[in-house]
């Protein structure tokens, strides 16, 4: 099952329509309707937004594991800063060294970038 599935098959489950998914992740309508109908799967700079909507961790989008943990949501508002870092550091310390040099660039592009 592809990434793109798998989101749409939590959608149903959830009962979120695409419309619902846009307005929450900010993702146009036809961004998400092209992933169903092209049959293409998110980029990795929405796929923590996804996941932060529909409750769900990473691990389970990605590779649908971790179904048993889709009541814990990664929110960054309100006061649930610590809940993020150990998510962040949980990660981290579960990637490969390469997936930690990817991790590692990315956050420095981030550092560098106007908001």
């Amino acid at each position: 099952m592809t990434i793109s599935e798998r989101m749409f098959q939590i959608m149903e489950e959830q009962e979120i329509t695409q419309a619902e998914l846009s307005r929450k992740t900010g993702i146009s309508e036809r961004t998400i309707s092209d992933w169903r109908h092209k049959k293409t799967n998110p980029g990795a700079d929405k796929i923590m937004i996804i996941c932060e909507v529909l409750q769900i961790n990473p691990k389970t989008l990605l590779i649908g594991e971790g179904r048993e943990h889709t009541e814990v949501s990664y929110s960054l508002e309100g006061d649930t800063s610590s809940l993020v870092e150990e998510k962040l550091v949980y990660n981290y310390r579960e990637f490969s060294e390469e997936k930690k040099r990817r991790l590692l660039a990315y956050m420095n592009m981030l550092e560098n970038t106007k908001e």
